[in-house]
């Protein structure tokens, strides 16, 4: 078993379709609720780009990262928030990320919101699974809440 933290890289296409969603959400189109995210990179300090789906569980915002510990979570992790756009709308968020413990609600309803597009890298978990199944997913899949400024 490895021991470096779980990571599904995008396939050719995966990358692509990321890159028209983004564009979309920069143009002011958002598919089902997305947003493309900015968050300053760790290394370059430049903004990074990312289409994100923001998921709202009891009020509260949340992002998820089905694919693992993308870049995007390792730069969140020493940035602390970023921002959100659709279109001219930007708004600046702060973000936590959560403890393993606290995710099962959030991974639930983000996988009966958004499973038809992120199943593929819950390696098997779907938003039907037991409580011990998402739990046990829940280290592989960083979560966190953001809290939008304004």
């Amino acid at each position: 078993m490895s021991s470096s933290p779980y990571y599904l890289k995008g396939s050719p296409l995966n990358v692509r379709l990321n890159s028209v969603i983004g564009w979309l959400a920069r143009h002011g189109l958002s598919l089902a609720g997305s947003a493309e995210m900015s968050v300053k990179g760790r290394k370059s300090g430049r903004m990074q780009r990312i289409p994100v789906n923001p998921h709202t569980y009891e009020g509260a915002r949340y992002l998820v990262s089905a694919r693992g510990h993308s870049q995007w979570v390792r730069n969140m992790r020493a940035a602390g928030g970023g921002e959100l756009r659709v279109g001219r709308k930007v708004r600046t968020f702060t973000a936590v990320e959560l403890p393993d413990a606290e995710k099962l609600p959030i991974l639930r309803t983000y996988l009966e919101k958004w499973g038809w597009e992120v199943n593929q890298y819950f390696q098997g978990v779907t938003a039907k699974s037991t409580d011990e199944e998402i739990v046990a997913a829940a280290p592989d899949h960083p979560v966190f809440r953001i809290t939008v400024e304004g």
